[in-house]
């Protein structure tokens, strides 16, 4: 399928790869992260072909990503509690850091902001910092920061934090809890959290991935195969949910990653049990 020519509507992923995170790199790159095995596979938008980046790893997962400039790709390690760098061209590893110890954690999504990688945990009412200097430099694991979560939101049964973006100036960050379908703005400062009114009690339930587009948010929500597109007001105080988007590809769509004005969503598929022959693949839309 053709969505425009030279991109594909569908990139297919390896078979049995059990993909969950996506970012888009320089030019028309993308990766995506392996859940249970941590390999990173790089592709191109434009012909859809790629090949693997990093190799399965014993003792990691990937789950959401985030580049940054120059290219080093930002890794959420789930329930290993660990966070991961690598080198987006030569796929070796720049950082490893213990975010937290398991059990009861799961270091879920990331954005990387002008001066740290955040990333959230969808059992604990936390957020991870780890700064990245101006200079580019690495934070050591000493530097890492756990900022607890206080304000508006409330800890629940289940997931909760899930995806996370960030204002252009890192000065607020952007977070959705899964089981509540609630939307919160964070002060990265102090960690208190805002939540973000929608307009005639909207949800976005089962929101995984999302991804802020000047004051536009667009939310995955997974379980229902479906993009939301919520209008945020300036000061990003409320909100109004004005569409809903699927593609007869999803099959819960996770992650979104934006190139121009189309959308691309990673297709982590958790119906199916997972075989070594699963098919796993990237569906692209139009931007809603």
């Amino acid at each position: 399928m053709e969505a425009a020519a030279g991109f594909p509507g569908v990139i297919a992923l390896p078979d049995g790869f059990r993909p969950e995170g996506i970012a888009v790199g320089g030019g028309h790159s993308f990766y995506a992260g392996s859940i249970p095995t941590g390999a990173i596979f790089k592709g191109d938008l434009r012909t859809g072909a790629g090949a693997q980046l990093v190799p399965p790893t014993p003792g990691r997962a990937a789950i959401g990503l985030s580049v940054d400039h120059p290219e080093r790709l930002f890794v959420a390690g789930g329930g290993t509690g660990q966070a991961y760098v690598y080198d987006g061209k030569t796929g070796a590893t720049l950082a490893t850091y213990t975010l937290a110890n398991p059990p009861d954690m799961f270091v879920n999504d990331v954005v990387v902001t002008t001066d740290a990688a955040w990333f959230t945990d969808s059992f604990r009412a936390v957020l991870y910092r780890v700064p990245v200097a101006r200079s580019g430099a690495l934070a050591t694991q000493a530097d890492v920061e756990t900022v607890p979560l206080t304000g508006d939101f409330v800890q629940q049964a289940g997931f909760n934090i899930n995806g996370i973006d960030a204002t252009p100036n890192g000065n607020t960050l952007i977070v959705v809890q899964s089981g509540t379908g609630k939307l919160f703005a964070v002060d990265p400062a102090t960690g208190v959290t805002t939540l973000i009114v929608l307009a005639d009690g909207e949800s976005v339930l089962f929101g995984d991935g999302i991804l802020l587009d000047g004051k536009t948010l667009y939310v995955v929500q997974n379980r229902l195969n479906l993009i939301a597109r919520v209008d945020l007001s300036a000061n990003l105080a409320s909100g109004v949910v004005v569409s809903r988007t699927g593609a007869p590809t999803f099959d819960v769509p996770t992650t979104v990653a934006e190139f121009g004005n189309r959308l691309y969503a990673v297709n982590a598929r958790f119906g199916p049990p997972p075989t070594p022959t699963t098919m796993y693949w990237i569906t692209q839309i139009p931007k809603p």
